[in-house]
């Protein structure tokens, strides 16, 4: 004969507090990275033309001594 279990015995687990706790912290840490991914990605942007520094070539214009 089969053996009768109830319903709240049989189930692997019940959510309850713990399982909340840890969804939240999991969340936390993945808003953590997400911000530092960000804040990195800001920081070794490439820059733009228009914050370029050209640097100029030397004066080629100056007359050499007659000599």
């Amino acid at each position: 004969m089969a053996k009768i279990i109830p319903e709240n015995k049989a189930r692997q687990g019940r959510w309850g507090w713990h399982g909340f706790r840890i969804l939240i912290a999991a969340l936390l840490l993945v808003f953590a990275a997400w911000g530092i991914a960000e804040i990195y990605g800001v920081l070794i942007k490439t820059p733009t033309s228009d914050e370029q520094h050209v640097p100029t070539p030397p004066n080629t214009t100056e007359k050499a001594p007659a000599g």
